[in-house]
């Protein structure tokens, strides 16, 4: 499929932040459910562990199958994101959420197991499916990446909050109490999507009626969706493979205990949610004064350069800056992608984001596990090689995509 065959539905105005936040209530509210399970999981490891009856190391390594998960039905599902209405593949999502979240309650090992698959599977489907109903509901122009962006944006926020938000209800009825919450809560937006009228979308000769392996062929087709799909793989492996190893690096080169360190991922997160959203905000202008692409090459650039000073910094404040200049330059990379995604791939924005999600969810893995090599090769100038590396071939890659080729 070529960018010429894609027919918008029209390019609508572009509203303020807040009159689209409440447009888009349900699909906010469920996109920052989603990362609920997974927070619940990482914050009360040790309990679960205990309760459980295993080590920490060996439930921390069921945090691994939900990745798994979410790369194999990502991958399979995305063409189908397309072809059934993206408001009931999320309510479908938001159920298959809350049954991950009950069986994860029942607090035995291979309960949990499930769980984690169960959560990867869930997620892999539901956050394409709400980000792409999201865009559906504002056209096909700037509208709709905005919309697309303030999804992730949201999931940033709540990346950032949802640690000391679920540590409090937990002093009341402790982690499995909260994993029910979550449950309650997922099933009943579950109803609220699949009440809702579809979105209008993008129209097409043929995108909504393409065979499986087609949708494939035609995403391959539109200009520039497969470097923007690589650049989404390589700036999530490097930045997800920078996060892994982050607090080691604060505890080694300046001997930051937990409690201090908490402040540092507080700061990255910070950066994250507002590069994310200010960046968003800004590829939706009318006329904006960097391109898209440019602002995408531009914040590689940024960040490769963040990356190999992160490493070297001997001065606490220089690495905190660094920290911060990395969250945010990365932030800026995601929105781009998913802006342009979005507004070039049409009617085919459901399947280019399910890849997406498969490719960052590849990307994770890949990025602590290269980390981790130069980490032990060579320490910490080896992880700032590994992640500078990656970061320079997404740069590469970003050269590829061209202006000018929005639907």
């Amino acid at each position: 499929m070529s960018a010429e065959t894609v027919k918008p539905v029209g390019e609508l105005p572009v509203p303020s932040d807040l009159r689209m936040a409440r447009l888009l209530g349900p699909v906010l509210l469920a996109s920052a459910v989603s990362l609920l399970p997974f927070t619940v999981f990482s914050t009360f490891l040790v309990p679960i562990s205990a309760d459980a009856g295993t080590s920490v190391a060996a439930m921390g390594g069921l945090r691994g199958l939900g990745g798994l998960a979410a790369l194999g039905v990502g991958a399979a599902v995305a063409p189908l994101l397309d072809r059934v209405p993206k408001q009931y593949t999320a309510g479908g999502g938001l159920v298959l959420l809350g049954l991950s979240a009950v069986l994860g309650a029942a607090g035995q090992f291979l309960a949990l197991a499930a769980f984690c698959l169960l959560v990867g599977a869930a997620t892999s489907v539901l956050n394409p499916a709400l980000a792409a109903d999201a865009a559906d509901r504002f056209g096909s122009g700037a509208a709709a990446g905005r919309a697309a962006t303030l999804v992730t944006a949201t999931q940033s926020l709540t990346a950032m909050l949802a640690a000391p938000l679920v540590a409090l209800p937990a002093l009341l009825w402790g982690w499995r109490g909260n994993l029910l919450a979550v449950a309650v809560i997922s099933v009943a937006l579950s109803v609220v999507f699949f009440r809702r009228r579809p979105a209008p979308v993008a129209a097409s000769d043929d995108g909504p009626r393409l065979g499986y392996l087609a949708s494939f062929r035609a995403l391959a087709g539109v200009p520039g969706a497969v470097p923007l799909l690589v650049v989404a793989l390589l700036r999530t492996a490097a930045f997800m493979g920078y996060l892994s190893y982050l607090a080691a690096f604060y505890d080694s080169r300046f001997e930051l205990d937990p409690e201090l360190f908490a402040l540092v991922w507080t700061l990255s997160g910070a950066a994250f949610f507002v590069g994310n959203l200010l960046a968003g905000r800004y590829t939706s202008a009318e006329r904006p004064w960097i391109r898209p692409e440019h602002m995408l090459t531009a914040s590689l650039l940024v960040a490769l350069g963040a990356v190999a000073g992160f490493y070297f910094a001997t001065n606490l404040v220089l690495a905190l800056v660094l920290t911060a200049v990395l969250g945010a330059s990365h932030a800026t990379v995601a929105a781009c992608v998913v802006t342009l995604l979005v507004r070039r791939c049409g009617p085919l924005r459901g399947s280019a984001l399910g890849v997406n999600a498969a490719g960052m969810s590849l990307g994770t893995f890949a990025g602590a596990a290269i980390g981790g090599v130069g980490l032990g090769l060579a320490g910490y100038p080896g992880t700032a090689i590994a992640f500078g590396g990656i970061t320079l071939l997404a740069l590469a890659a970003s050269l590829f995509v061209r202006p000018g080729a929005e639907a």
